[in-house]
């Protein structure tokens, strides 16, 4: 719960402490005295939009800081990990530990927010600069604003339907956690299913493509090496001439000319008469120089033998050339789309018959697959009906019960339905699910769309609550509903923004009825300008005007200061909301009488009191569900 508020330089309140009761706790005061800087100071202990037009004239900043008493450390062994983060939040205390936030020595958390002059805002849990939103989770978790003017959650459709879920328990609990299991195993199925087909798809494209590739390189039929042959032959063809003349002239340099008609000596000749000279000398250095003339003798035949092949081989063929080319020509052609080379293509060849090995394009996997899929989109349909089957017995229940509570606020003609329906789907949308015979959208929570709806008085048609409800009335069915509820709401601080506007009398007591028996499962704070309302208060704040702070003060600004009232002040002030005045006797009597009729209401606990009003039956706290961030659309972040 929230302990305590602090507020510093919003609005008209300089400096003020609020300590608040764990039951019902109410925020009086004149027109303009700045009760709404109350109200206000929570939106941004919220983690909501920060105006630095509400900083205080001549100050630099606004803080507001309050102090919440959360369950014992412990909690956090005897509170085990949600096994879906996204339908369960964590509580206060485990978002607070995984901010690092310390908490002080009696166990509580100080969470703060700063808005400065020129707009830049801060926030603070337990010591710790956290980011807007982590102060918000927190503070979400841990406290409800309801207002007029506010983006109230019962605007929201999947609010709307997390109300009937826990109005309703362990009726839809129950069939809704088997529905959640089975949607995720249909949804694993069917995105299997579909990725499979793609798959097989891609599968097939990539199997002709191969195929195709393997039948153009087999028609061609590559050798390794090839393209490297083959440029050298076309070299050797197109220079045949010039190759013969080369080659003639090497062989007769080397063994003269093949007709014998040379004048000039070759080198096997001149090599034959350094032989001779050399073997008829007696000097032995000379004649050991003879084997080594007679092996240059052998090289230089061989080579010359080896040239004269080459010549007689050497033949100028146009038409080989012409073959020679048109291969180089097929080759190129699968070089261009395969590989660089012939080799690399041979190489791509392999792969791809090893590729076609192993690609499985078989209809019987899918097949088998698809026949999965249809079972399980069976069980959750089954599921599915079995949740909306129990979520609209609970709709009536849950529309009579809130509209017996607006019968005592005021709006007796009244009446609250909540309509249960479905939200179809296209019958080709592969992730649709056919209920009773319909295509409807399978969400986390079920195929239904709850939408909460308001007769204002009878005869008038019933419309969605944002359209057919004024602020004032907005607020009052949302009193009502968290009467309701009261036994299965887990935030455990409410607060309400003048939820008693437009009423007044009789309707009045009842408001302060409903509001002190909300306070028993719950913190309530009421900021509430009703005498009958403020008398069911377990601890009364007023916000009273004080002037200038000081006679040296020339800023002209009104400060604001925030007291809680005693039993004998408690009487002035009621006198006051009563009669504009307390000084009448008439008026301190009157308020003296709505105080004892309260305090007897209280001890009596008669929760339906001299109206009758039948209060509705508490739901357990264990078969609600959690909320998921119910509120936070209305941070700016």
């Amino acid at each position: 719960m929230l302990a305590e508020l602090r507020i510093q330089g919003l609005g008209v309140i300089e400096d003020a402490t609020l300590d608040l009761h764990p039951g019902l706790t109410v925020v009086t005061g004149e027109t303009g005295a700045g009760k709404t800087m109350v109200v206000t100071g929570l939106h941004l202990l919220g983690g909501g939009r920060a105006d630095s037009s509400r900083v205080r004239r001549g100050a630099t900043r606004a803080t507001v800081e309050g102090r919440f008493l959360l369950p014992p450390a412990d909690a956090l062994e005897d509170d085990p990990p949600d096994e879906d983060a996204d339908e369960a939040p964590r509580s206060a205390l485990h978002l607070a530990a995984d901010a690092g936030a310390a908490l002080d020595d009696d166990g509580s958390l100080i969470a703060a927010r700063t808005v400065s002059a020129d707009g830049r805002s801060r926030a603070h849990l337990g010591g710790r600069s956290v980011p807007m939103a982590v102060l918000g989770d927190v503070t979400d978790a841990a406290l409800a604003v309801h207002g007029q003017h506010e983006a109230l959650r019962l605007l929201r459709a999947a609010e709307q339907r997390a109300v009937l879920d826990r109005f309703a328990g362990a009726a839809v609990a129950e069939p809704l956690a088997a529905y959640r299991r089975a949607r995720t195993a249909w949804r694993h199925a069917v995105t299997e299913l579909t990725r499979r087909r793609e798959q097989a798809r891609e599968m097939s494209r990539e199997a002709d493509m191969l195929r195709h590739g393997l039948t153009e390189i087999e028609s061609v039929d590559p050798q390794p090496g090839e393209d490297a042959d083959l440029v050298a032959e076309a070299r050797r063809l197109a220079d045949a001439d010039d190759l013969r003349a080369t080659a003639a002239g090497a062989v007769a340099a080397l063994a003269g000319p093949s007709d014998g008609t040379g004048e000039e000596p070759d080198a096997v000749g001149l090599l034959g008469e350094a032989r001779r000279r050399l073997q008829g000398s007696d000097d032995p250095a000379l004649a050991g120089l003879d084997p080594r003339l007679a092996e240059a003798a052998a090289l230089l035949g061989d080579a010359a033998a080896e040239l004269t092949d080459y010549l007689e081989r050497l033949e100028a063929d146009p038409q080989r050339l012409e073959q020679v080319l048109a291969r180089q020509a097929d080759l190129k052609g699968l070089t261009r789309k395969y590989a660089a080379d012939v080799d690399g293509v041979l190489a791509w060849a392999d792969e791809a018959r090893r590729r076609l090995e192993g690609l499985d394009t078989s209809d019987e996997a899918l097949a088998a697959l698809a026949a999965e899929a249809e079972q399980l989109a069976g069980e959750v349909a089954g599921h599915a009906a079995a949740v909306s089957a129990a979520r609209r017995e609970a709709a009536d229940r849950f529309g009579a019960a809130v509209s017996a509570e607006l019968d005592g606020l005021a709006m007796g003609s009244a009446s609250v339905q909540l309509a249960v329906g479905v939200k179809e789907a296209p019958s080709t949308d592969p992730a649709a699910l056919r209920v009773d015979g319909r295509c409807v959208v399978a969400g986390p929570d079920g195929v239904d769309e709850v939408e909460l709806l308001l007769t204002p008085h009878a005869g008038a048609p019933a419309l969605p609550v944002h359209k057919g409800a004024s602020g004032g009335e907005l607020s009052r069915v949302m009193l009502a509903v968290e009467v309701v509820l009261a036994g299965a709401d887990t935030t455990p601080t409410l607060v309400f923004d003048e939820v008693d506007a437009g009423v007044g009398g009789r309707a009045a007591v009842e408001v302060g009825r409903r509001l002190a028996r909300l306070a028993r499962t719950h913190q309530v704070v009421v900021v509430t300008h009703l005498a009958q309302v403020a008398a069911y208060a377990d601890r009364h704040l007023v916000v009273d005007k004080g002037g200038l702070a000081d006679a040296g003060d020339t800023d002209g600004v009104t400060r604001s200061a925030v007291r809680t009232l005693d039993d004998g002040e408690r009487t002035i002030e009621l006198a006051r909301m009563l009669a504009g005045t307390e000084e009448t006797e008439t008026g301190r009597a009157h308020a003296e009488e709505l105080l004892a009729a309260a305090a007897a209401d209280r001890s009596a606990g008669t929760e339906g009191g001299a109206a009758g009003a039948e209060a509705p039956t508490p739901i357990s706290r264990g078969a609600t569900t959690r909320r998921n961030g119910a509120r936070r659309s209305r941070r700016a972040g």
